[in-house]
């Protein structure tokens, strides 16, 4: 297995934040980037996009967050046929009582993955539009709201687009971050291999926080101080994204929203009440992949396009000078 971290070893790091980190290195090898980025979207009660081939630990990563946090899980296999209702509940009458009762769908749950997203119809994935947003569902009129923590974890397969609905800008822009898990290397393979050869280690996860600590977690990461010069600079990359000459569509003001909360929940991660620049540019390319529309190409390779322009930006950007405590 992967040797852990000590808090001094992450800048210098949440003692929580280290021990979830940890307990998902148990079963998830050589991907702590990608679960850095779902407990920051937890925290800062963002949703995410999972975009990656069939077999890399996706659906087994949610899994595990969800374990780790003691959080209520469910996992929705979207296809063709399903229906808003078979998300969301649906409203039963029952003869006894003589009136409508409401069965709550898969949605209501701390943790919610959503496999393949993209192959049940427009219909269905606009189901999901008024929970990621509103965090409630409205059902025959009347509002159900979900607990808190709610978080969505959304998978697409970025090689089979046959069968499939893209989803529209309105619904991407929900997301909070564009991630891809990536194979392992030949040395994570090997501990990968080593370490389920005899075993499963998801079966031995344990919760090692609680719900309570995880909504303090995101209360302190909105009281995260953000000094104006670096709002400032976010500010910057976000207006250059919008007259960039190979972007067609720049990133809209709920992007700048978005970069804040998850540079705000990524410092309180490090261990600091203060952002620094170095937050805002870690975390741009993850917030501004799916929301930026490249000039001509297809949607297919707009990932890879979009990584060099926000690289492109962020070099060119020069962070702020001076005292950002």
């Amino acid at each position: 297995m992967s040797t852990k971290l000590t808090v001094d070893e992450l800048d210098p790091g949440h003692p929580l934040v280290l021990r979830v980190l940890n307990n998902i290195d148990q079963v998830i090898v050589g991907k702590r980037s990608v679960a850095e980025r779902l407990l920051c979207a937890v925290i800062a009660g963002g949703h995410v996009l999972l975009e990656d081939v069939p077999g890399v630990g996706k659906t087994m990563l949610a899994k595990t967050l969800a374990a780790s946090l003691h959080l209520h899980f469910s996992r929705v296999q979207f296809t063709p046929d399903l229906l808003p209702s078979d998300v969301l509940g649906v409203s039963i009458y029952d003869p006894g009582e003589r009136e409508f009762r409401f069965r709550p769908g898969p949605v209501f749950s701390n943790l919610i993955l959503a496999d393949e997203v993209n192959r049940t119809s427009p219909r269905t994935q606009s189901a999901l539009l008024e929970v990621m947003e509103e965090k409630q569902v409205t059902i025959d009129g009347k509002t159900y709201p979900m607990e808190e923590p709610f978080c969505v974890v959304a998978t697409e397969n970025p090689i089979e687009y046959e069968g499939t609905f893209p989803l529209p800008e309105a619904q991407l822009d929900r997301f909070l971050f564009r991630l891809r898990m990536g194979y392992p290397d030949a040395e994570q393979e090997f501990e990968l291999l080593k370490s389920q050869s005899h075993n499963d280690p998801f079966s031995q996860v344990n919760p090692v926080v609680d719900r309570e600590q995880i909504l303090q977690l995101r209360r302190e990461s909105r009281e995260v101080e953000v000094q104006d010069n670096v709002l400032r600079y976010l500010g910057h990359i976000v207006e250059r994204t919008r007259d960039h000459q190979r972007i067609y569509l720049g990133a809209s003001p709920r992007a700048s929203l978005a970069l804040l909360h998850a540079a705000q929940a990524w410092a309180l991660m490090r261990g600091r009440h203060y952002v620094v620049p170095d937050d805002v540019r870690q975390l741009a390319p993850d917030v501004f992949a799916h929301r930026l529309i490249p000039r001509g190409g297809s949607r297919r390779d707009s990932f890879q396009v979009v990584q060099d322009v926000v690289a492109d930006i962020l070099q060119k950007a020069p962070p702020p000078t001076g005292d950002v405590r």
